[in-house]
């Protein structure tokens, strides 16, 4: 787990911060507490490092030992893993036990229920949006949901290889439906319900979905959002632009059966659930008889019984986009063995997973460290979770701790702008709650500042708990056993000792992604061309005199705004699509919560008039093009954009002046140094 900016783990203790390892911050070291230490799977940094040679030395033989935990129809034999990460020697592949047969819901759910006897173990609890709204789901339960599910998509015309869309809120129906996707052979396409309806057809078209599976409604603390109607326009957008795939639409009854005190006698999901009869604003749920499908209706009438479909080890899993520096997003796909070899081993490792543990995981499941570590990850391990779908100020600041102590959490895992945004409350809202049931801390998606780490650890976790600093991408997961970083310089050219440049890796895990789902090009260009025998993350980094890795940050067009990485790219696109707009750029500027916020400099067609109207106009159509997530910060008049004479835009100069920084270094290739002061004195103080 390279370690972001803050603490500093030699590249050699890769996996050892959960226990053995010892962490630094700001040249003081933090010890685990003994008796953690004691009982860890990897109980010191000896152990630690067997282990890593091992992974590294002889893979074959390591990650059979992995794989001989789960069930094979067909075992796997020959070499694990094949690849080649050469640009000049052939077209770019990953290949993890080939020719094996097995199933992902097999081995997270009737491996535990029928041969370790965990039938009865909660899954998942799942805490609704309101306190008031909660549901414990065993794993015997949950196999018998997923396979009902799994028999309505079926029925729906679904088979092996197909790829179906899920816009679903935190519930759940949509671990149900993924699950149920895995157990025959399809392949989801999870799409963040925070996104636009124009967001939602993109990644619908792109991967030739036939189903959709949506809700009517849900509320994101005390604002209701009205899926099934952002679906329709998704679908209906689709049509127009003649790529209408989806045949049927799956609509749960979400907002219905759990804010009111009305249609709940079909509680097939929700047997127990404490329903309070909540006075809600009723949604208007648009349908089509020809297209929709409801949900409680269908899967009352079919099996929970259903066999798995048996697939070869590298059948795709999933698909899951990541905003793209071109603009448009890239669906990165996973495959069946190596996900499940490597979601299980990390989530075990890396949070020192123990059988009594109570597990809570605050992403959403729209994201990778959702699929990783809510769904597929903690169920291969048979943990019980927490399944949140609520946010962490509703109906009070002091919700996160406040379900740790109703559930009695011991492993909690977070981002850094949710513990920024809780820090602002002071430690009231925490003290009104026990929090002694906590073992280890973790933070995901972002760098973690010092006075967030300080806070987290001094008073969240009281300073006995260990804090898991975690570093990966969409496409990557976690840097673990098995993974070689390295630096290189602009040249290609591998640096030694102190040293400043790009991140890359020299081979594949089995978790790695495979390739962008119909386009190999892409994928090769993007992560491979730049240094032909590397995989390139995308993140500079810098090793200092000690040997520790510090991640730099992005070195592409990518912004991380609370740990959502969007695409300049996307953003620029869908300001000039305004007619007023003729040119535009998007920088990052630091943010007290968010980590980083979207800066954006607009030049406007001539005639046209910057003005508060204006300003929110963009926003609103950056909002409803990309979601809510990508809302600008700051919109800027730029009459003039600082180019070089060749007329590429310096994004070096937009962040300096977006941060009001005069010092702006060799201004000697500007066409047009004049620009600059212009912009500094149109400069946003405040946010727009």
């Amino acid at each position: 787990h390279l370690q972001p900016e803050v603490r500093r783990i030699n590249v050699a203790e890769l996996s050892t911060m959960v226990v053995p390892g010892s962490q630094h911050i700001e040249d003081k070291m933090y010890h685990p507490p003994e008796g953690l230490q004691k009982d860890a799977h990897v109980p010191d940094f000896n152990c630690y490092l067997e282990l890593y040679k091992k992974s590294i030395e002889e893979p074959d033989a390591f990650w059979k030992e992995v794989a001989s935990d789960f069930y094979w129809k067909k075992p796997p034999t020959g070499q694990i893993l094949q690849y080649n990460f050469d640009v000049t020697k052939g077209n770019i592949y990953v290949k993890c036990m080939e020719g094996a047969t097995t199933n992902m819901c097999y081995n997270v759910l009737d491996r535990n229920v029928k041969d370790k006897n965990l039938g009865e173990r909660v899954a998942f609890y799942w805490e609704g949006n309101s306190p008031d709204h909660h549901e414990a789901i065993t794993y015997g339960q949950l196999l018998g949901q997923v396979c009902r599910c799994s028999n309505t998509l079926k029925q729906m015309g679904v088979r092996k290889g197909d790829r179906v869309a899920i816009y679903l809120p935190m519930i759940p129906e949509l671990v149900y439906t993924m699950l149920a996707c895995t157990r025959i052979g399809a392949v989801h396409s999870i799409v963040f319900a925070g996104f636009s309806a124009e967001s939602l057809c993109e990644r619908i078209m792109d991967s030739q979905c036939s189903i959709l599976v949506t809700a009517d409604g849900v509320y994101r603390g005390e604002k209701l959002i009205n899926l099934k109607q952002i679906a329709d326009e998704a679908l209906e957008k689709c049509r127009e632009k003649a790529s209408a795939t989806v045949t049927r639409c799956l609509v749960v009854k979400h907002h219905a059966l759990r804010t009111q005190d009305g249609d709940v006698a079909n509680t097939l999901s929700l047997s127990s659930v404490n329903l309070t009869p909540v006075v809600f604003p009723v949604v208007q749920t648009p349908w089509d008889a020809a297209c929709d499908v409801c949900w409680e209706e269908v899967m009352g009438q079919v099996s929970e019984h259903c066999e798995p479909e048996w697939l070869d080890a590298e059948d795709p899993l999933f698909i899951l986009y990541t905003s793209g520096s071109t603009g448009k997003p890239k669906g990165v796909l996973h495959t069946v063995a190596g996900y499940l070899l490597y979601t299980s081993l990390t989530f075990k490792y890396v949070f020192d997973h123990q059988p009594d543990d109570v597990y809570w995981c605050t992403a959403d499941i729209g994201w990778i460290t959702g699929h990783s570590y809510i769904t597929y990850g903690p169920l291969a391990n048979g943990a019980t979770s927490v399944l949140f779908e609520g946010i962490p100020v509703h109906p009070h600041v002091g919700r996160f701790w406040e379900v740790i102590e109703k559930y009695r959490v011991t492993k909690f895992y977070t981002a850094p702008t949710a513990i920024r945004l809780l820090m602002k409350y002071g430690l009231d809202p925490v003290q009104k709650y026990d929090l002694s049931s906590l073992r280890i801390l973790g933070t995901v998606g972002e760098p973690i500042n010092p006075e967030a780490w300080h806070w987290y650890h001094e008073v969240i976790g009281q300073k006995r708990c260990p804090v898991v600093d975690t570093f990966w991408q969409t496409e990557t997961t976690f840097p673990f056993f098995g993974v070689e970083p390295t630096i290189l310089n602009e040249h290609g050219e591998e640096l030694e000792g102190e040293a400043e440049g790009y991140l890359v890796f020299r081979r594949p895990w089995p978790g790695i992604m495979r390739t962008l789902y119909g386009n190999q090009e892409r994928f090769e260009n993007t992560y491979f061309k730049k240094f032909p025998g590397f995989y390139v993350t995308g993140d500079g980094c810098r090793r200092d005199r000690d040997g520790y890795y510090w991640i730099a940050g992005r070195i592409d067009d990518m912004i991380n705004v609370s740990g959502h990485l969007l695409s300049t790219a996307e953003v620029e696109a869908s300001l000039t699509d305004h007619g007023a707009v003729a040119e535009a750029a998007v920088v990052s500027r630091p943010h007290a919560v968010k980590g980083e916020c979207l800066y954006c400099f607009v030049t406007l067609k001539d005639c046209r008039e910057f003005n508060r109207t204006l300003v929110d106009e963009l926003k609103r159509q950056v909002r409803e093009k990309i979601g809510p997530i990508a809302t600008p910060d700051f919109i800027q008049n730029a009459p003039g954009l600082p180019k070089t004479r060749s007329g590429k835009i310096m994004r070096r100069v937009l962040r300096q002046i977006a941060r009001n920084e005069k010092d702006l270094g060799d201004l000697s290739t500007m066409a047009d140094p004049k620009v600059v002061e212009v912009l500094f004195n149109h400069r946003c103080e405040t946010a727009s």
